[in-house]
């Protein structure tokens, strides 16, 4: 059985060598060790854990008589979240980071999840709590009965020590401040790393041979485990909330009066099919969705907590325009992704069909399946 070590770290590289520390001292061997972190952290383990002979890791396995060559640990192991354009992110610091660091989680966890003969070792003890929360979520989504979480506690004056990467075999003295700041020194006999197994549980085994093709996003994993014949989506304008499949959706005012009008029109076709499917007949191009700006305004109205009208932008969801339109509608469609997945988004989002400038718009679910509480 191959064990992977799949870490999350920020800027604190001993991490690393913390678990692979506690994980031989609980005489768990490593085979290859791969580490989810940003730019500025891979810097850190570059010049800190794999300079050379000078790297705290390559001193480790040296110091407790280990071959470094039967662990596969490379530059290439060392995997940096990107944003939407490929340009290494410094920092998670906005949602769209988080989502391309939970992509990333996702990603890996099912590559190497997919090798019967592996086990994952996920260790979440290092970087911000976004980064072991996502890696944690990663495991739920996918881990197996041999897969296993870890964090490891450092005795409290050694954790986040700059000096600190794992208690050596011949003790030496470091220094550490204590919690009024003044400088001490204390030997690293003392130091203990304790290896704690967190429990999970994976929704793996009730996920359907097609989702597990391909990595797929957490929304979509998790209402793949709803079982509903025909689920239905239903918006209530008083609360402002989407629900489907028992999952529910906070919606801005104005993408809520937009989207309880593609319902009302959907609803309201006459004609007559046992399911929608590929129908498109309620479809409306974007000079029919202006022409029908009071409607929109109206249920725009009955929606709790709005602004008074005096204080309303003369550009907004009463005021209609291409832009607008567009700008809800693709806001609308990242909100819906986010909360129920790219698998039910074809079904939920308003599509557009057709080439312009003949382009219409509407919502491909059978109308059956939609409710609106006005």
């Amino acid at each position: 059985m191959k064990n992977i070590l799949l870490a999350v770290t920020g800027l604190s590289p001993q991490v690393i060598t913390e678990t692979l520390y506690a994980l031989h001292q609980n005489d768990q061997k490593v085979d290859a060790i791969h580490i989810i972190t940003t730019s500025e952290g891979r810097d850190k383990i570059f010049s800190n854990l794999l300079a050379g002979k000078r790297g705290m890791y390559h001193k480790y396995m040296k110091e407790y008589g280990l071959n470094s060559s039967n662990i596969d640990f490379s530059y290439e192991n060392i995997h940096v979240i990107t944003d939407e354009n490929g340009v290494e992110i410094d920092d998670i610091k906005t949602e769209d980071d988080n989502t391309r660091l939970l992509k990333m989680c996702l990603e890996l966890t099912f590559r190497f999840s997919m090798d019967s003969k592996s086990s994952i070792y996920f260790s979440v003890a290092g970087g911000r709590k976004t980064m072991s929360s996502c890696l944690t979520l990663a495991a739920q989504m996918y881990g197996r009965p041999q897969d296993r979480i870890y964090h490891v506690l450092v005795s409290p004056e050694f954790e986040s020590n700059s000096g600190f990467y794992y208690p050596t075999l011949q003790s030496r003295s470091i220094p550490l401040r204590d919690k009024q700041g003044q400088p001490y020194y204390k030997e690293t006999k003392y130091a203990q790393v304790t290896l704690i197994p967190i429990p999970f549980v994976s929704i793996r085994e009730r996920l359907s041979p097609e989702f597990l093709n391909e990595p797929k996003d957490p929304a979509t994993l998790m209402l793949s485990i709803i079982r509903e014949d025909s689920p239905v989506l239903a918006l209530n304008l008083k609360t402002r909330k989407l629900i489907y499949k028992k999952i529910e959706m906070d919606i801005m005012p104005a993408w809520a009066a937009l989207y309880a009008f593609f319902i009302m029109v959907k609803k309201e076709c006459k004609k007559e099919t046992k399911t929608c499917g590929a129908c498109t007949e309620c479809f409306m191009e974007i000079s029919d969705v202006f022409d029908n700006q009071q409607k929109i305004t109206d249920l725009y109205k009955r929606i709790p907590g709005i602004k008074t009208f005096d204080k309303m932008s003369d550009s907004g969801i009463t005021n209609l325009n291409a832009e607008n339109f567009n700008s809800y509608k693709g806001k609308l469609k990242k909100r819906l992704l986010d909360n129920f997945g790219q698998y039910n988004l074809r079904d939920l989002e308003i599509v557009s069909k057709g080439r312009k400038p003949g382009i219409r718009y509407g919502i491909k679910m059978s109308k059956e399946r939609l409710e609106l509480v006005l």
